[in-house]
């Protein structure tokens, strides 16, 4: 799973722009458009970007790995 083009997708289906999640993560905009290029990032990044989109992208990445 590219984590960043997912992260992208879910912001997408809940209407959620990249200047919203960086209010909400306290970040720039720039650098929400740098995660989207990310294939990997850091778990406390992502934790914040779950509470902000309140969406569960651990279980996600869980699940995928389970079909592995």
């Amino acid at each position: 799973m590219h984590i960043g083009q997912h992260i992208k997708q879910v912001m997408k289906e809940k209407n959620i722009t990249a200047t919203q999640l960086a209010k909400d993560i306290c970040c720039t905009r720039p650098h929400i458009h740098k995660i989207f290029h990310k294939e990997n990032i850091d778990i406390s990044l992502l934790l914040l970007i779950s509470k902000a989109l309140k969406h569960d992208f651990f279980k996600d990445l869980s699940e995928e790995y389970k079909q592995l």
